[in-house]
Formats: structure tokens, C-alpha cells, sequence
């Protein structure tokens, strides 16, 4: 954050204030002497961030396929040695890919996602109220939305508790540094899953999936073509979290007692 010196108008009145700004940094990212992608993001856990993206992007498995990685704040570069290096074709990182399985969501992944989205099949299973305390336990630690009104947040939890929260101006970069955390500590994931600030678009379910994780808890709303691929892929996904109610999208079967307690 960032402090701005702003002037604002209420009640019929102008007054000079100090404003807390979230900051916008762009990363540009260089494998192997080769510039492989920008991305604007916010200047905090940059490491877990890169390494969480290489793997969402399908160039490595585990941060241990990374030989040496260095980020330098003050030119916006991040620079990533592989163990072995590879020749990346960067039209496969932006090209669609087309699906023979007519009518299934897949046709309209990008072609590194074919690659690297798993379908869940294994998954801890989450009680009606865990989800909403979670909610809650993440909206208590959004200290920099609360600050700016410009940052998502994001968390890795158990059913039980908060594992670890991430904040960033992209609500995909929020899942990188989650994903790039656990890598680099070697965390398992099956049992698992994700609570989340922003709108499920396709982009975060297809992160959420690539990194195993069968649950996710938003506060906001998702997207047809999200719902598509997390039926598909085996994900549940539970959006418009406020208080003490929620809507489930898809694969009910992990929102424990849902089916005893469902009322027509």
C-alpha cells in the first residue's frame, strides 16, 4: 500500500485526506535468459508468485525443477533458471485448443491448460458452517481491502482453519502465490480447499484445479463457462458467501448434510 494525498467531497464540503492506495507493480519474467511473461501484480511474495505461475503454465511440476531464482524489485524483473532447460513455444501459452469431445467444456481451454487441469477425484468434504466461518476468518484478515477497496484476498484452508492468506491486485495471482507457497514447502493439497474475494471466472477455477484442489468458497459470483469446466473437472464451487448463506453450483456431494437438509 501506498500512501495519496486526495481531496475529498462529502456532505457539501471538500477536505484534504491521506488515501491508502494498493500498488500496481508489473513482473516481467525471464526463464532461462528467455522473456517468457509480464504480468502486473502486487509487490509482495513475488517468489511464490513466480513459481506458483510456472507451474499453473505447465513449465514445472515442483520447485525443485528450479535451479536458481532471483527478483529484482527495482526493475520489475524476475529471473528463473530451470534444471533442465527447455524450449518454450510461447504460441502454445495464448493459443486455444480445440477439443474433440464435442460439447464438453474442455474445447475452450487454452492448450498449456490441457496439459496441467486435473480432474479432482479425491477431496475433503466441507460442513454448511465451516464455510461460512471461513469466510468470515478471511474477511477479518483483508486488512488491505479494508485499507484500499483495490486488493482480493485469498486463503488455503482445512475445513477447520486458515492455513495461509494471500493478497494482490489480480484475483489469479492471489492462487499463484498460494500455489507457488506450497510447492516450495512441499504441501499436500487433497485435503484442501480454497476461499476466495472475487468472481469465479474460468481462469480461477481452472488455477484452483491445476493445483488439485476440489473446493471452492467465494464471496462473490462465478461465470457460466466456470460452472461448465467445474462440473467437468469435478469441483465444487459455492459462491455468494455473505453471513450465514451461500449458493452451491456444482458437485453438492462435499457440502456435508446438504442432501438431508434440502427443502423444496
Amino acid at each position: 500500500m501506498r500512501q495519496q494525498k486526495i481531496i475529498k467531497y462529502r456532505n457539501e464540503h471538500f477536505e484534504q485526506l491521506d488515501d491508502e492506495i494498493a500498488v500496481e507493480f508489473p513482473l516481467t519474467i525471464v526463464v532461462d535468459g528467455q522473456e517468457f511473461a509480464t504480468m502486473v501484480c502486487t509487490p509482495t511474495h513475488l517468489e511464490e508468485l513466480v513459481v506458483g505461475f510456472l507451474a499453473s503454465e505447465g513449465l514445472i511440476r515442483s520447485s525443485k525443477e528450479i535451479k536458481a531464482i532471483s527478483v529484482d524489485e527495482h526493475r520489475g524483473f524476475a529471473y528463473v533458471e530451470l534444471v533442465t532447460k527447455q524450449s518454450i513455444q510461447k504460441e502454445f501459452y495464448a493459443k486455444r485448443f480445440i477439443g474433440s469431445c464435442c460439447g464438453k467444456s474442455r474445447q475452450f481451454y487454452f492448450y498449456n491448460d490441457v496439459k496441467t487441469a486435473k480432474t479432482i477425484v479425491h477431496s475433503t468434504n466441507v460442513h454448511a458452517e465451516q464455510c461460512c466461518r471461513l469466510m468470515r476468518s478471511l474477511q477479518e484478515r483483508s486488512t488491505d481491502f479494508q485499507a484500499t477497496g483495490g486488493i482480493h484476498n485469498a486463503a488455503l484452508c482445512t475445513p477447520d482453519e486458515i492455513v495461509i492468506v494471500r493478497s494482490d491486485i489480480g484475483r489469479h495471482n492471489t492462487l499463484d502465490k498460494i500455489y507457488g507457497y506450497c510447492l516450495q514447502h512441499d504441501l499436500s493439497l487433497s485435503d484442501k480447499l480454497i476461499v476466495f474475494s472475487g468472481r469465479v471466472s474460468s481462469e480461477v477455477l481452472l488455477k484452483v484445479s491445476k493445483m488439485g484442489i476440489g473446493i471452492i468458497l467465494s464471496k462473490s459470483a462465478p461465470t457460466t463457462l466456470a460452472l461448465e469446466l467445474a462440473n467437468d473437472l469435478g469441483i465444487t464451487v459455492v459462491g455468494f458467501i455473505r453471513g450465514n448463506t451461500f449458493n452451491v453450483y456444482t458437485h453438492p456431494d462435499k457440502i456435508t448434510g446438504l442432501q438431508e437438509k434440502i427443502t423444496i
